[in-house]
């Protein structure tokens, strides 16, 4: 595919999709019965209650005493009645849509009800209902009673026949007897997922009570209040049961989601994120950051390789050799445009090099592809008299500010010392006494471009607190609800992380059926299987979408950890991360990648007439294979593109500055997977991807750089460059396994010293707090035994007087 076939995808990067998209995915297609069915349960309690009116037109006080009744019906000891109950809540949650005339009206309504039922305490007995269905054990056998069937190949479901053969059915009739089991689990998730999601969102017309309901809800949630633990724990833990197979029954997609959105209200989102860095680096005195990077992000251009003006000759005779006996009208580019360039490009035969070991058509990369798309897009729009110079444009300056850390200026020095000395003055970077004039200006550039982060800062006063743990006293630690969280979190974070892979490698569409591999499914199957062609179609729409939705959710919630917990303090950033990559995070990305990108970002496995709330208060029309088959309008699926800018991010993160993790990169051959994705014509995608290309190049080898040109000139366009980095030649890096192996052994034991000594409690007697006051000591009155007088004076002569003490060892002690 080219660039005709990949257009530029107009994409804006934000922490979540639009707020109906959002919770539109809530819901599966096989939930649509229960929409009905919650109505129902709502207006049959209604009607008797409030004769002859609707909600809309009560006003605020008969709507706060109808809720506190219901609340005061989840107090029955009957499931079947809280179960009824917990639905009409749900209705209420989901917009009173059998009262609205259209999709605005339904969202409106949603929120409005969402805060009331906040303030009037539905929060909290949800989750004590919650509690009591995780310790429920009837509800797991039932479940284990349901198909387990994999649909792993979900696209069989999609296509098993021609579409022909479909026959058009009512929406409403067209799977009889096939809703999901009843599950009050899904129920409950779903009231407390609205809440979230419609209480998070801001919106300018909000009153004032709404943002003090926001708030004081980001609190509640953030910190424990009557559990020792925060909300986002008890949700990791359902993860861990169902992952284990305690609990099958759990609706996985809608525990995933609300564990997000719990994340990123707690914690912020990424602009939140970008003000507490600034706010931070001010604290600790650090200069201010070069650039917003959101912003730069957002206003990059997204661009294949960029093809040099020597390249377009090229091309232009070898259209000539190919058209004989037919003279080209198009002639060669002016010579003063090519008297830009200063050298001809050594490596003009790009795309006849080898590519990888594998040599596989897929793997060909972005530069054949692409630039044989492009030249019948760049070429035939040159004037035939005359080609203006204004063609070869180039951008005015790099996106990025180049950095310089303080090991590189050591580094540096060290080199220019043993040439030009003969000696080096370890980490002095100020000594340039004996270095020739030109060293001193190179000292002081990197200097104007050094750059200390956060992360060094919270290195340095970890060492120094590992040094002198007693002279130093005790870390004042932020009670931060990020803090909080990685406090609850510690002593299972291995499980938490090993659980949400598992989930993750199951929803990737590149994981194969197998019997050992947990059932995501449950949530989302029907009891009884479909037996129409357009039954089959739909369910294998949803069933993709399904995992989509999983995807999605995992991969932000995974970056929005790694990004807080390395604001917080970096080594709980490197204990996360330490754990991802033993769980083989990085081969399941990889994994994940190896597959057509592109398909992925423009699947349409969504059925637009179902979504929540447009399928409430609008005609639904006849399905038809036809229909199903043809999808929607939009250029690219959202939520697809935001999960794999997602998941490079975090690969970035797992191997940035991490040698061993990068050698992996170059292990699991990720240079022709990556190559691959870069054909999404989306800048911030393209961004990580080049990065990811980046780290590893100087471990490729001097053939591949030589046949990966364009790829190397577009990571020199659009990536940071650090000042004396190699990153292009490599030539003098040779990979030694063992000092990697080293590198990660290091980080682990600073990290378990950071955890022992910041969160291990009680601390050893021998560091607890000793009162050296001679006077304090002598007045306190100790309470002895009745009967230590009568022994007093044998003890002292056993313990005291028949004790040698032998005063001169204290001169031989070190």
């Amino acid at each position: 595919q080219g660039s005709v076939d990949c257009p530029n995808l107009e994409f804006e990067y934000g922490d979540a999709d639009g707020h109906g998209a959002e919770l539109a995915e809530l819901y599966s297609y096989t939930e649509e019965p229960e929409l009905s069915h919650n109505r129902r349960c709502f207006e049959e309690d209604f009607h008797t209650q409030v004769p002859d009116r609707r909600w809309l037109e009560l006003d605020r006080a008969q709507q706060k005493a109808y809720v506190m009744r219901l609340l005061d019906g989840l107090e029955v000891v009957n499931r079947d009645k809280r179960l009824r109950v917990a639905r009409a809540i749900l209705y209420l949650a989901q917009g009173v849509f059998g009262d609205c005339d259209n999709e605005g009206d339904v969202l409106h309504w949603s929120r409005h009800n969402s805060f009331l039922l906040y303030q009037l305490g539905t929060f909290s007995a949800f989750l004590e209902l919650l509690n009591m269905e995780i310790e429920n054990s009837q509800a797991c056998s039932s479940a284990l009673r349901k198909p387990a069937i994999s649909l792993a190949d979900s696209t069989e479901l999609r296509y098993p026949l021609s579409a022909g053969t479909g026959v058009a059915q009512p929406l409403g009739t067209e799977w009889p007897h096939t809703c999901l089991p009843c599950c009050p689990g899904r129920v409950l998730l779903s009231v407390m997922y609205l809440m979230v999601e419609n209480i998070r969102v801001e919106q300018e017309t909000d009153p004032p009570e709404w943002k003090t309901c926001r708030e004081t809800f980001r609190t509640e949630l953030s910190f424990p209040v009557h559990t020792e633990e925060p909300f986002a724990l008890l949700l990791f833990t359902m993860v861990t049961k169902f992952c284990s197979g305690h609990a099958p029954h759990f609706p996985m997609k809608k525990v995933l989601l609300l564990l997000w959105k719990v994340l990123l209200f707690t914690l912020g989102g990424f602009e939140a994120l970008q003000a507490m860095k600034v706010r931070r680096r001010e604290e600790l005195g650090l200069p201010p950051l070069p650039e917003d990077s959101i912003q730069v992000v957002r206003g990059m251009r997204a661009a294949s390789p960029p093809t040099c003006a020597i390249e377009l000759v090229e091309q232009q005779q070898q259209q000539q050799q190919q058209k004989r006996g037919h003279r080209s009208r198009r002639p060669l580019m002016k010579q003063d445009s090519l008297d830009i360039y200063n050298e001809r490009d050594p490596f003009k035969n790009d795309d006849g090099g080898v590519d990888e070991e594998e040599n596989d058509d897929v793997d060909s990369g972005i530069e054949g592809e692409l630039d044989l798309m492009e030249r019948d897009a760049i070429i035939p729009a040159m004037p035939a008299q005359r080609l203006p110079i204004e063609r070869v444009s180039f951008p005015k300056g790099l996106p990025w500010a180049p950095k310089v850390r303080q090991k590189d200026i050591e580094h540096f020095l060290e080199a220019s010392r043993n040439k030009f000395i003969g000696f080096t003055l370890g980490q002095d970077t100020e000594t340039l006494i004996g270095l020739p004039r030109p060293i001193h200006e190179s000292v002081k550039t990197l200097k104007q471009h050094k750059y200390i982060s956060i992360s060094d800062v919270q290195i340095k006063n970890e060492e120094e607190l590992e040094k002198c743990p007693m002279s130093l006293g005790e870390e004042e630690v932020q009670e931060t609800p990020c803090e909080v969280l990685y406090r609850a979190m510690l002593y299972n974070l291995p499980q938490y992380m090993i659980a949400l892979l598992k989930i993750l490698l199951a929803a990737a569409p590149t994981s194969k059926a197998k019997t050992d591999s947990i059932n995501i499914l449950a949530d989302v199957l029907p009891e009884e299987m479909p037996i129409t062609v357009l039954q089959s179609m739909k369910l294998g729409i949803d069933v993709n979408r399904h995992k989509e939705i999983i995807v999605k959710s995992i991969s932000a919630l995974l970056l929005l950890l790694l990004k807080h917990f390395k604001l917080n303090h970096i080594y709980q950033f490197e204990y996360v991360s330490q754990h991802l990559v033993f769980a083989n995070c990085i081969p399941l990305i990889l994994k994940f990648f190896n597959q057509n990108i592109m398909s992925y970002i423009t699947a349409k496995n969504s059925i637009s007439v179902l979504d929540y709330p447009h399928c409430t208060v609008c005609d639904l029309p006849e399905l038809t294979a036809e229909s199903l088959e043809a999808g929607d309008n939009n250029q690219f699926c959202w939520r697809n593109l935001f999960s794999c800018i997602n998941l490079l991010r975090i690969l970035n993160k797992l191997t940035k500055w991490k040698h061993s993790r990068t050698m992996m990169l170059v292990v699991f051959k990720s240079a022709p997977i990556l190559k691959r994705a870069l054909k999404v014509k989306q800048a911030m995608m393209q961004l990580y991807v080049l990065k990811l290309l980046k780290i590893q190049t100087k471990y490729l080898g001097r053939q591949w750089r030589k046949s990966n040109m364009k790829t190397m000139s577009a990571i020199y366009q659009k990536v940071r460059h650090r000042m004396n980095d190699d990153w292009a030649y490599g030539n003098d890096i040779d990979a030694r396994p063992w000092d990697f192996q080293a590198e990660e052994c290091t980080l682990r034991a600073n990290i378990e010293a950071f955890n022992s000594r910041r969160y291990d409690k009680p601390q050893d007697s021998e560091f607890a707090p000793v009162d050296n006051c001679l006077q304090s000591v002598l007045g306190q009155r100790l309470e002895l035994p009745e009967d230590f007088h009568y022994s007093y004076e044998l003890w002292l002569e056993r313990e005291v007087f028949s004790q040698p003490i032998r005063w001169e060892e204290l001169l031989h002690c070190q």
